[in-house]
């Protein structure tokens, strides 16, 4: 019976996760940019296939930018699970 009540929390936090999840990654690509601008000189981020970029600066964009995502996403996911949590008393597991 336990698991059933669980399940249904679950499915009840899915929508909250799904609008959580959008504005997380809106909120880390923001950071994203922000942070390449800092430590790229100005520059925009290189995309993986312009030819007049050079390895290491793709490199190092694509590993900032798969940290940065990491962290916004499980900071997003924490806080949304303990947002419910002080509201149902019960952890959207």
């Amino acid at each position: 019976m336990a698991k059933v009540k669980q399940r249904k929390m679950s499915l009840g936090y899915r929508p909250v996760g799904m609008v959580l999840g959008i504005a997380g990654g809106m909120l880390a690509g923001a950071a994203f940019d922000r942070a390449w601008r800092a430590v790229g000189n100005g520059r925009e981020a290189p995309d993986p296939l312009d030819d007049e970029r050079q390895w290491y600066e793709v490199l190092a964009a694509a590993a900032l930018h798969g940290a940065i995502f990491s962290v916004v996403k499980a900071a997003v996911d924490r806080g949304g699970a303990e947002g419910v949590r002080r509201i149902t008393g019960r952890w959207p597991a």
